[in-house]
């Protein structure tokens, strides 16, 4: 074997365990990565019951099925404040687990939230925001059209 292929398989070895070293391979890590915020996968399965009980499955698909979780997570991470991504923890810590009917007894808790209060304002918000921009609701709930209106070159006008 020469100097360039061992070199090159040890840059490679190298990257790999520089790599791998970074991952978080426990049962209580989320799905994806965070940098700002810390949540368990306990936290992200009362996250999803959550944003299911604000968008239920009907004949379109609920907020499981569309992983807007997922999109609240790193939409929190990314783009809310420290003072925020705090409280929405601080509100998400605060949710009792349920126990019999999920979805009743996580929209009576939710119904009972004052209404100015940041965490539900940020999973409303980030919710609903998730669920207009998935890949569902763009290619079948919206019809985009590029301008305002058509154009129709040909239409007669009656006089």
């Amino acid at each position: 074997m020469n100097r360039r292929t061992a070199l090159k398989q040890f840059f490679v070895l190298a990257g790999g365990i520089w790599i791998a070293s970074s991952c978080d391979f426990s049962a209580e890590a989320p799905s994806i990565a965070l940098k700002q915020i810390k949540l368990t996968k306990a936290d992200e399965e009362l996250l999803a019951e959550l944003l299911e009980t604000i968008i239920p499955k009907t004949d379109s698909p609920g907020a499981k099925d569309l992983k807007l979780h997922l999109f609240v997570m790193k939409m929190v991470d990314d783009c809310e404040s420290p003072e925020n991504q705090e409280a929405f923890l601080k509100g998400l810590k605060a949710v009792p687990k349920p126990q019999n009917n999920p979805q009743t007894e996580l929209m009576s808790y939710l119904e009972g939230l004052p209404k100015d209060d940041v965490f539900l304002r940020i999973l409303k918000r980030r919710g609903i925001q998730g669920y207009k921009n998935s890949e569902y609701v763009m290619k079948n709930k919206l019809i985009y059209e590029l301008v305002p209106a058509r154009y129709d070159g040909a239409l007669k006008i009656k006089a």
